[in-house]
């Protein structure tokens, strides 16, 4: 790769880069040689794949982690790259002679794609109300897959491709190999952990993935009789590495607090120029990180409305200058693990924007000028996985089933509620007493919401 942006091409046994028999050959900063067929080169050449250049990674990541530039573009070609990695693997044992040639074909290409859906600033935006955002990424995919240069160049693989890929993208198709692009251990999350650790320049992402890709196998589900990707015993010790890995990641990166704060900024500005109808929730669709920035921006100048004047002199410059909320409160997910606020925090948006309000007025500032932050992400440490005995037994290690050699589901669990922070953020220093805010949390939602009417303090 000539730098950390873009991944270049070196060169090409063929002239005519239509030519699915050719190949060309990627220099990439983690795994060094990535290797392109004519097909993967032809996907990449579609507008809707170039966009994934000038989409981030890590959204506003860079703003704490200034190597955090990389964007959709590289951890894709990453994703292909592993894909083809697995599926040589299977082949070379055999175990593709019961598997669809077809599958195993398409199988790399769905890697290839599997984020063409994103939004700007990547994941930000699905924590909005789905009211101001159409659908989750991967759920979009199929718009992306209907572009005529992108249906065309994958019909020539299969006359069903779109759809076939566009189902392993959502975690929906009956394929043996689903798992390998979405599942509990999918290509995806090993190629991002370690490509992530990498530009942040942090030690924590670091996974065995040579002892993870050997471990892959498919397994006959005991119950259902079906073949699904598993992993063999002996690669439990890496698959503790992926896990351990993600926990790190998202405690130190990912849900860092300045993240968070950056986070929350940008929600807040998009929220309101969708709510000021500045821009629709379709306009959020295909963008890059930067062309929506201006889109709003250009809109909420020539609104003449007041949430314009506050995106365009408040919030978008307090963005781009990194003039972050500050923190006003911290509280550990542990803390707060039996209370109710994990189950209406995202459900009930208006009472969290009344706790809001509350709590910006007890504290003299603007409304507007507060954000309640709790990150959730349910699935993060999730475990549902076919595990391979030595003995040839097979078992589904889930949070309810097999515990594996250190208790995989009570520690992923245990990890997932460690990793995440109830915060409070405030464009002007302020501090928030963290015992009657949980005593606040502890509320039944509609508790916390009689007790929000009252007139006395909440702080």
């Amino acid at each position: 790769m000539h730098n950390r942006a873009s991944p270049q091409s070196e060169g090409s046994t063929a002239p005519d880069r239509g030519d699915p028999s050719g190949f060309e050959i990627v220099r990439d900063p983690l795994w060094n040689t990535i290797r392109l067929d004519g097909t993967a080169r032809r996907i990449i050449d579609t507008p809707e794949f170039q966009r994934l250049r000038q989409v981030r990674q890590l959204g506003l990541t860079y703003l704490v982690y200034p190597g955090a530039t990389h964007a959709r573009f590289d951890h894709a070609l990453g994703v292909y790259h592993l894909a083809r990695q697995a599926v040589a693997l299977l082949a070379e044992r055999g175990e593709l002679d019961r598997v669809d040639s077809e599958e195993c074909r398409l199988l790399p290409y769905a890697a290839l794609l599997h984020d063409i859906g994103h939004y700007p600033f990547s994941h930000a935006l699905e924590e909005l109300d789905p009211g101001r955002v159409p659908e989750h990424h991967e759920q979009l995919t199929g718009r992306f897959l209907a572009a005529p240069g992108l249906r065309r160049v994958l019909r020539e693989v299969a006359d069903d491709a779109p759809e076939r890929i566009e189902r392993l993208i959502q975690g929906t198709s009956d394929s043996p190999l689903q798992g390998l692009v979405s599942g509990s251990l999918d290509l995806d999350k090993i190629e991002y952990l370690n490509r992530d650790a990498l530009f942040c320049g942090v030690p924590y992402g670091a996974v065995d993935v040579d002892r993870l890709l050997h471990a892959l196998t498919l397994v006959r589900d005991p119950d259902s009789g079906r073949l699904e990707i598993g992993i063999h015993e002996k690669g439990l010790s890496a698959l503790e590495s992926l896990l351990f890995a993600k926990y790190q990641m998202y405690r130190n990166v990912y849900w860092h607090h300045a993240v968070r704060a950056a986070t929350v900024l940008y929600q807040r500005l998009v929220q309101e120029a969708v709510d000021a109808e500045l821009i629709t929730a379709e306009d959020l669709i295909g963008r890059s990180d930067e062309g929506l920035l201006v889109m709003i921006e250009m809109a909420a100048r020539a609104s003449g409305r007041p949430a314009g004047e506050r995106i365009a002199t408040r919030w978008l410059p307090a963005l781009r200058t990194r003039r972050l909320p500050k923190r006003a409160l911290e509280i550990p997910g542990e803390v707060l693990r039996e209370t109710p606020v994990g189950d209406w925090f995202y459900e009930r948006e208006p009472l969290r924007w009344r706790l809001e309000s509350r709590l910006a007025s007890e504290l003299r500032l603007p409304p507007g000028e507060l954000f309640v932050d709790y990150p959730a992400k349910p699935r993060m440490m999730g475990l549902d996985l076919l595990l391979l005995r030595r003995t040839g037994v097979a078992q589904r290690l889930t949070e309810s089933g097999h515990a594996g050699y250190i208790d995989l589901p009570r520690v992923s669990d245990e990890l997932y509620h460690s990793a995440r922070v109830f915060r409070v953020f405030t464009t002007e220093r302020r501090t928030v007493e963290s015992e009657r805010m949980v005593d606040l949390l502890r509320l039944a939602p509609d508790a916390l919401e009689k007790r929000l009417e009252r007139t006395e303090p909440i702080l």
